[in-house]
């Protein structure tokens, strides 16, 4: 699990540098390029899910219940207080395209995360944003 939740993270901010888009999370209407292969073509926060894999499988190797009380409320805050603003500002500047990403692929890992969608190849290339 941390190795798997480390290559998600890595992965994901790999991608973004790659594309020349921002890794900065306070500032999301600097993006300039819609990610959305890779690991982000299994979640949408592939960055803040690898955070939570690492934090649930260290609560896991601690043995304690309690370890994951962290884990739950990290999840309850970065889903509300960063990812919620993040998407309204990615939907006002892709618009379309962010939409379409946002109904195929899950905001955190679930069962549409693994295997092909009705509509989504996972190797698509990232969507560039066109000038404006």
């Amino acid at each position: 699990m941390t190795l798997a939740s480390a290559a998600m993270a890595g992965g994901a901010a790999s991608r973004f540098v790659r594309s020349g888009t921002t890794l900065e999370p306070f500032q999301p209407d600097r993006a300039s390029t819609l990610v959305t292969s890779g690991p982000n073509a299994i979640t949408r926060n592939p960055m803040y899910a690898g955070l939570t894999g690492l934090l649930l499988a260290h609560a896991l190797w601690r043995g304690s219940w309690k370890a994951v009380l962290p884990v739950a409320g990290f999840v309850a805050f970065i889903d509300r207080a960063q990812i919620r603003p993040e998407e309204e500002a990615l939907l006002e500047k892709f618009g379309p395209a962010y939409d379409a990403y946002r109904a195929t692929t899950p905001r955190w890992v679930d069962h549409r995360s693994f295997g092909l969608r009705q509509g989504r190849n996972p190797s698509q290339p990232s969507a560039r944003l066109g000038k404006q």
